[in-house]
């Protein structure tokens, strides 16, 4: 499981610069809460092999009762429930703050592990202005400058101290251990109806208990003799026993359990079409090389119209996931249950196919044949042999001189070529391409 760090302060003190610096991007997935102005951000950040993911809040104001600044308060009180660590970010230039004060009584509340981070403080490692954050009472300041990149890594390497490096095996999984499959896609899209319908019971199981935050929720399924193990995104939560700011809908959940299966069930609201967080959870699911299927949930309530008009936004907002099937469900009337599981051990076994070397080889000497790739000035690439890399997603490694030069859509036709042959199915293929080094060139 991905550790969770969390970004706290007030406005305007380098946040944002600072959950961009640590996820080294400008791309953040975004909670779209009806209503809300300033959403939590999610994003991916990595420290050598370490992987862990950030939350970017909003000013906090813990103690505020009213309109927007009420709700910021709220996001930011969800964050740090569902964080494992939390960075409490201040400026250095403003100084200490009366709201800071509040900030860091609320945080010693909270009862997480905090570590006070003084922004800005490029080239005052050392200076007196940095003693009076010792008055919050919170340990050791660290001073950084989330604009330049000074002092990140070392913040970082405090931050993830706890978390082990997770043993990360490429592939090379048991054959007989359960299929892991997560159900992935905004709230109230029908995540818990499926889950239920597909347990065959109401079965509501209280998951939120405390210190048990960061445990993956796992329910064991067997179907047909095949087992699975359903990671819980959804909310199969017992009412009463939620703590009341983890709400129905929690991101970080939903991408710890994408990172931690081998399939995910992306669902969309045949209702509500595709919208920018269902393309962000869909891109995340590339990123992460999951093998995916498409349940399009409630088909069975919409018109011939409506249906043609989802049709075309999935194909316009999901194109990157073209080799994702699709299928078309309605979990509360049981209705593509069948078609829907053969996709998920279609998928499944694309995603952990094995393809032998002269295969591969023979399929790529076959493809230039029928069509070259372009020569690029005084190079023509020439593709040798290719192997597989890996497996959870399958890789493609195709060995050669002046690869450097290979145009991204030959890329695909090659892609499109092995995707036919073995018969690939909602798993994302990668292909890497590499160069023997020509020693002619340097003389």
């Amino acid at each position: 499981m991905k550790p969770v760090i969390a970004l706290v302060g007030r406005p305007n003190v380098g946040k944002s610069t600072l959950f961009n610096r640590m996820t080294k991007s400008r791309d953040a997935i975004v909670a779209d809460y009806a209503g809300l102005t300033r959403d939590r951000h999610y994003g991916d950040g990595r420290l050598g092999q370490r992987e862990f993911i950030v939350v970017d809040t909003g000013g906090f104001e813990p103690d505020s009762t009213t309109g927007i600044v009420k709700e910021m308060a709220k996001q930011t009180r969800q964050a740090v429930a569902e964080a494992d660590v939390v960075i409490f970010v201040t400026d250095v230039r403003t100084g200490l703050s009366g709201q800071d004060q509040d900030i860091a009584r609320y945080l010693r509340q909270a009862n997480k592990r905090v570590l006070l981070t003084v922004n800005k403080a490029e080239g005052m490692v050392d200076s007196p202005l940095l003693a009076e954050f010792h008055e919050l009472g919170m340990g050791e300041p660290h001073p950084i400058s989330a604009a330049h990149g000074q002092g990140i890594r070392s913040l970082l390497e405090a931050a993830l101290a706890d978390f082990p490096e997770d043993e990360e095996d490429d592939g090379g999984e048991d054959p007989d251990a359960p299929i892991r499959l997560a159900v992935a896609g905004r709230p109230n899209v029908g995540k818990s109806t499926l889950i239920n319908t597909w347990l065959g019971e109401e079965r509501l199981i209280a998951f939120d208990m405390p210190g048990t935050t960061r445990d993956a929720i796992k329910v064991p399924l067997e179907r047909n003799g095949q087992r699975f193990e359903l990671i819980d995104t959804a909310g199969l939560r017992r009412k009463g026993k939620v703590f009341e700011a983890i709400e129905k809908f929690s991101v970080v959940k939903t991408l710890q359990a994408i990172a931690d299966a081998n399939v995910v069930v992306l669902m969309v609201d045949a209702t509500q079409g595709v919208s920018d967080q269902d393309a962000h959870i869909a891109g995340y699911v590339l990123d992460s090389g999951r093998a995916v299927v498409i349940a399009i949930n409630k088909w069975d309530a919409i018109d011939s119209y409506q249906r043609q008009m989802l049709e075309r936004s999935i194909e316009q907002r999901l194109a990157f996931l073209k080799f994702a099937p699709i299928v078309h469900i309605s979990a509360l009337k049981r209705q593509g249950l069948g078609p829907l599981w053969q996709a998920i051990i279609d998928a499944h076994a694309s995603a952990s196919r094995k393809m032998p070397t002269p295969v591969l080889t023979r399929l790529l000497l076959e493809a230039v044949q029928h069509l070259a790739p372009k020569r690029s000035g005084a190079f023509r690439p020439k593709m040798r042999y290719a192997h597989q890399g890996g497996m959870n997603p399958p890789i493609i490694i195709i060995h050669g001189n002046s690869l450097e030069h290979v145009a991204d859509t030959y890329k695909r036709y090659l892609e499109g070529r092995f995707r036919e042959y073995f018969k690939l199915v909602g798993t994302p293929l990668r292909i890497e391409f590499k160069s023997s080094h020509n020693p002619f060139v340097d003389g």
